[in-house]
């Protein structure tokens, strides 16, 4: 049973994203207080003030059915409408009709019941604001406030009217206004505010990610002018000279040699720069690695800390460091449900040594291929005879642990401490 549970779990709320969440809790919460309408406003007060005739008792008890299934209507609802709000799907008119039935039956039993003495006003009063609130939260995010307020409007002088006929009490009149007015103000607080909140998030996730892309792009452009620049002028000296020869060569001139040779230098050459251009760009800068790894899981809403000094590292040892970072915050976010994440950096016995250690770890892992991320960290750490370990570090918790040996040359003196804690400010390069 507990396994299903966490499973349940996993699926329904470790695996959505943030966005994802908060509107699974806001669908949640919008069922979960219609119920607590209808239970406290309708079933207690009904059940409990109903004379004991039995005409009373038969609408009374229809009078429950009808609020139990308006909930159950207004339940099934409840998703679609979020999405008609936030313009994901259209909810068509038609599926307002067994609500808009339910909610007659809801308004008309207690005004019969109070018209023929089985129930008090003010539990009929009560048993209103139940229908209303069970129809209004929903019916508050399909039409436009202004529609809404008209409508509502409508209902309530109908209500006043009927209340007045069943009743013939001024005061219980104006009761019955006033429960109108305070249903329409709550569906729209409670139902419109919190799908307003909804789409703002989503319009910030989608955001986020078009910043990711365009990211991606401007980095694409980066590179493609860097190898423009750099391949673009020998390309054509190279192509100019190659048809030199070709015309040297068809007159048997012996100069043709010599700018073959000056062909084979300049591909060389662009050969070299090309790998000089790939090679900056794949390199990590560990500082900038440990810089971004903080600001971004912190902007997710994860606390984390770095510790260690970065500077003094071979650029290789940098390099490789740099790409476990990145990896690293990149499961962060990706897996589990973080809150703590500590990255720290050490140099001892001639070793540099990674530690990026984080909470919020399922107690399964998710079924599916293991990614490739790990495996390549594993292979760039063993071109440095370094080596990668990951596993789990206690209830909850992953550790990943990278180490690489350090040149003899680079191995710090007595003079430099290698244990002292650094704040990120004297991290970032």
């Amino acid at each position: 049973m507990f396994d299903g549970i966490r499973r349940w779990q996993r699926r329904q709320w470790r695996e959505r994203s943030k966005a994802e969440r908060v509107e699974l809790h806001s669908v949640i919460s919008l069922c979960a207080a219609e119920w607590v309408f209808m239970l406290t406003w309708l079933v207690l007060p009904v059940a409990a003030g109903v004379r004991h005739r039995p005409l009373p008792l038969v609408l009374a008890g229809l009078t429950l059915l009808a609020g139990v299934l308006q909930c159950v209507a207004a339940n099934r609802l409840a998703r679609p409408s979020f999405g008609h709000y936030l313009g994901r799907e259209r909810l068509p008119g038609r599926a307002l009709a067994p609500s808009l039935g339910l909610l007659a039956a809801a308004l008309a039993l207690p005004l019969v019941l109070t018209a023929l003495g089985g129930l008090a006003p003010w539990t009929a009063r009560l048993a209103l604001g139940a229908g209303l609130v069970s129809f209004g939260l929903v019916y508050a995010m399909l039409v436009p406030v202004p529609v809404f307020l008209r409508r509502a409007a409508v209902v309530g002088l109908v209500l006043m009217a009927a209340d007045a006929l069943a009743v013939r009490s001024a005061p219980d009149v104006l009761m019955a206004g006033l429960l109108v007015v305070f249903a329409t103000g709550f569906c729209l607080l409670a139902a419109r505010c919190g799908a307003w909140t909804l789409s703002v998030l989503w319009e910030a996730e989608r955001s986020r990610e078009t910043e990711a892309r365009l990211a991606v792009a401007e980095e694409r452009l980066r590179f493609g002018r860097d190898l423009h620049d750099v391949l673009g002028r020998n390309l054509a000296v190279i192509a100019l000279k190659a048809e030199l020869a070709v015309q040297l060569g068809r007159r048997g001139r012996p100069e043709a040699v010599e700018q073959m040779t000056e062909v084979q230098r300049l591909a060389q050459e662009s050969q070299r720069e090309v790998r000089a251009v790939v090679r900056g760009y794949r390199e990590a800068d560990l500082g900038a690695e440990l810089a971004g790894a903080q600001g971004v899981l912190t902007a997710a809403g994860i606390d984390c800390a770095v510790t260690g000094p970065a500077g003094g590292l071979p650029a290789t040892v940098q390099s490789a460091l740099g790409w476990v970072v990145r990896e690293a915050a990149t499961n962060v976010l990706r897996h589990g449900d973080a809150r703590q994440c500590a990255i720290s950096l050490r140099v001892e016995g001639g070793r540099a040594e990674l530690t990026v250690e984080n909470d919020g770890v399922p107690d399964a892992p998710a079924a599916g291929r293991p990614g490739s991320g790990l495996a390549g960290l594993r292979e760039r750490l063993a071109a440095l005879d370094g080596l990668l370990r990951a596993g789990p570090a206690g209830p909850g918790r992953f550790r990943l642990t990278a180490e690489v040996p350090l040149p003899p040359a680079a191995v710090p003196g007595p003079s430099g401490p290698v244990h002292e804690t650094t704040p990120l400010s004297e991290v970032t390069p």
